[in-house]
């Protein structure tokens, strides 16, 4: 085999520039980010009312021109921080090749690779540039995420390798024939790890509510200036401030920036747990999982075995049971987890024997083997498949039931090699390994039992001993099905009515996420190992452990780099915050944006003059849905996510948001008594009150369950607002007039009204919606964990 490249050769193609050059880690870059925060819809319509109020000169009712600054800069800090937690991440979770140079192998950055490297390859390896196999020792390289064919593809010496596929077993090395932008690594590594919303169901929603807004602006608008025109108002200044204090509130421009940082947010915080999300959207995926199909190795126990005992059925087999074991475990090139212990028990050979031919261990066959010369073959795989049906097979299985890993150690005639059919197998021992259930996955268990998500056990180890394993976690998993009984008739019923799998197949592994997402439920998928690919390819969401196979990092959506299934809830949980939250705050933007429509439409229907100026919906929107709407969304929320967010929304913000419109109309209309002119001032106050204590009273139905601190953000606005019209000074710069007290007790009369309205709409919508009614929890304002 070629011994790669030397110093001087790599040092000449990076000056050269042929080098493998990858795009931005997290797909956006800075200026990606400043353009996709500033240039957008919402700042485009507040521009434009803001341009338009400036030419008034009425800089006060111009405040709400602030937003435009707020949203973007907000938006660009949370998402430069999430860029750079994604970035830190993504470095310590990538694909580092293993590389031939200077005659020895050495472990290099992806960038670093360049034109005609040798790259080495063992089971579970991503191949991350194209190239031509120059070494294969049973090499066999899965091509479905490039093809879609599942079936592994043999690869020989001077056979073309894409990248893209990986490894499925045995070990080899491929010269590097495309980097950079010609391989399609390139692709893939633009793909992966993208800082993005585009596949979002919670943001999908909220776009398509931002559209239908934006095109009921435009002839809102014009019919407010036929309106006002008709009426007589010639001044151009004060038409324009009757426009945009129509139209101001009917834009939710806070919706988008919230969503947006609130994945920000959370790709942080679960960065700071070593959780990299290398789909943003994955965040909310996981919140909506309801079935999590769980490997046993690596996953519920640790990746890795200690060797207990080797168990010989004729003792005079002992010492050349013993010695055949170390020489497999010398002649494996690249050792798994259980031939690591079993190298580890039986230490170092004298005098390795001569490998004629091999049969390298796959999922699928659950054997390996090597023939050497003059010593036969000699086979190590599982008990069941070497010698099914006989008294070894059977203790085998006894010992697997209580939770211990057993493999058989066994001898053949036959010279094994990747195409072998075995027929004449002797069982020579049974070799026992300890495995080490996780600490954490007994309560990691229990915390899915309590949100009623399914956990259902999927390994490719003896049934009996995964059972016995999810046993000792207290799991209550009722009978142990070996897949191999599992036929096409009854595939689907026994997936949905068991939850424990042994002896399971990377295929039929596949085919259980494809069947539970069938049957309508969002599956996660958690694995370590190459036979898991398939399944995390194929689930809703994908999890790879941070010390599993390259191949498994790469086709995840998230990957927990500390290996703490226990992470898992809290990602669970991020994913709950982030859409439960969401959908409580835009309860409040669209019912703002709903009576705002309604009040104009009821100016335009009756002619009358507009009730408000722009800074008096500026402060309604701060202080009543802006800043509240901000500390909602950060609490914990554990209510799992469900499909159906926008007609949940439309069917509370619509009818409170008629009601607001309303109420704030009435008293704008009984105040004045058709004297607009001179009693303008004070029944625009007295509407802005009816207006402010059905909107508040909103603010409080949807922040329940209450607690101590949203007390306070319901009261201590109202608090701000009493202030605001009593002292002469504020009711100066924000242009009221509350001395009218019988104008102002009609106002808070029909404001009270309008609540109690709005609380028995509320508990109609939650009947309505078959949703548990929750008035009083002491939920903290952020995590106390």
């Amino acid at each position: 085999m070629s011994v790669g490249l030397s110093s001087e050769q790599v040092a000449e193609r990076c000056a050269d520039g042929r080098v493998n050059t990858l795009p931005p880690r997290t797909g956006k870059t800075v200026a990606d980010i400043v353009r996709s925060n500033v240039f957008t819809r919402i700042n485009a319509i507040l521009t434009v009312l803001f341009v338009m109020v400036m030419t008034t000169g009425s800089i006060i009712n111009a405040a709400f021109g602030l937003l435009i600054v707020v949203n973007s800069g907000i938006g660009i800090v949370q998402e430069l921080r999430a860029k750079r937690t994604l970035d830190s991440l993504s470095l310590i979770g990538e694909e580092r090749p293993q590389v031939w140079r200077d005659g020895k192998i050495v472990e290099v950055a992806q960038e670093e690779l360049v034109l005609d490297d040798v790259v080495a390859l063992r089971a579970g390896c991503q191949i991350v540039v194209d190239g031509e196999v120059v070494d294969s020792d049973g090499l066999s390289v899965d091509e479905s995420m490039l093809t879609g064919e599942s079936d592994a593809v043999r690869k020989a010496p001077g056979d073309e390798i894409l990248s893209g596929s990986f490894v499925v077993s045995g070990t080899g090395a491929y010269r590097v024939s495309k980097v950079g932008a010609d391989s399609y690594a390139a692709r893939l590594t633009a793909e992966a790890s993208r800082f993005t919303l585009a596949k979002s169901e919670l943001q999908a929603g909220i776009n398509s509510i931002l559209k239908y807004i934006t095109w009921v602006l435009i002839p809102v608008g014009i019919l407010i200036i036929y309106s006002q025109v008709s009426q007589g108002t010639s001044a151009w200044d004060q038409v324009i401030l009757k426009i945009t204090g129509a139209l101001v509130p009917m834009v939710p421009e806070g919706l988008v920036l919230i969503t947006s940082t609130a994945f920000a947010l959370g790709v942080i915080r679960l960065g700071k747990r070593q959780c990299l999300v290398q789909e943003l959207p994955a965040i909310e995926g996981l919140a909506r999982v309801d079935v999590v199909c769980a490997d046993k190795t690596g996953t519920l126990t640790e990746n890795r075995m200690v060797f207990e005992s080797l168990r010989v059925f004729d003792d005079g087999d002992a010492p050349a049971a013993r010695e055949a074991l170390a020489q497999l475990a010398a002649a494996d090139r690249d050792p798994n987890s259980t031939m690591k212990a079993i190298a580890q028990a039986c230490g170092d050979v004298e005098k390795p024997w001569m490998v004629a031919s091999r049969h390298a261990f796959t999922s699928a066959t659950k054997w390996s083997g090597v023939s050497f010369d003059g010593h036969g073959s000699w086979l190590l795989g599982a008990a069941d498949v070497l010698a099914g049906g006989t008294s070894a097979a059977h203790a085998a299985e006894e010992l697997g039931a209580s939770g211990l890993r057993v493999v058989m150690l066994a001898r053949t005639d036959q010279r094994v090699n990747d195409d072998t059919q075995l027929s004449d197998v002797e069982p020579v021992g049974l070799v026992v390994l300890e495995q080490k259930v996780r600490p954490d996955a007994a309560d990691t268990l229990a915390y899915f039992a309590e949100q009623d998500v399914t956990v259902k056990v999927i390994s490719g180890d003896n049934a009996a001993s995964v059972g016995a394993v999810t046993r000792k976690l207290g799991m209550d998993a009722g009978q142990t099905v070996d897949a191999r009984t599992l036929t096409a008739d009854d595939f689907d019923q026994q997936v949905a009515d068991h939850l424990v799998f042994g002896r399971v197949t990377p295929d039929q592994k596949r085919k259980m996420v494809g069947s539970l997402q069938q049957a309508g439920h969002t599956v996660a998928m958690t694995g370590d190992g190459v036979n898991d690919v398939l399944a995390l390819k194929d689930a809703d969401i994908g999890v790879a452990m941070g010390s599993g196979s390259p191949a498994t990092r790469s086709v995840a959506k998230i990957v927990l780099l500390d290996d703490k299934f226990a992470t898992l809830p809290y990602v669970v949980a991020e994913g709950r915050r982030v859409i439960g939250n969401i959908e409580r705050v835009a309860n409040l933007f669209l019912t703002k944006t709903i009576y705002s429509a309604v009040l104009a439409m009821l100016v335009i229907i009756s002619a009358v003059p507009f009730p408000f100026q722009p800074i008096h919906v500026t402060i309604t929107g701060w202080f009543t849905i802006g800043v509240p709407a901000f500390l909602l969304s950060l609490p914990p929320n554990n209510q799992r996510a469900r499909s159906g967010f926008v007609q949940r929304v439309l069917w509370f913000a619509v009818p409170a948001g008629l009601v607001v419109g309303a109420s704030a109309f009435t008293t704008f209309v009984m105040v004045a008594q058709g004297n607009f002119d001179e009693m303008f001032v004070q029944s625009s106050t007295a509407a802005l009150a009816a207006l402010i204590i059905p909107s508040t009273w909103v603010l409080a139905c949807v922040a329940r369950p209450w607690s101590w601190w949203k007390i306070g953000l319901i009261v201590l606005p109202l608090v701000g607002y009493g202030l605001i019209f009593r002292w002469r000074f504020t009711q100066d710069i924000f242009m009221l007039d509350s001395s009218n007290s019988s104008a102002m007790w009609w106002a808070v009369v029909i404001g009270l009204i309008a609540a109690g309205i709005i609380e028995l709409l509320w508990w109609v919508v939650k009947y309505w919606l078959g949703e548990p009614v929750v008035l009083w929890r002491n939920d903290p304002l952020v995590d106390q964990h």
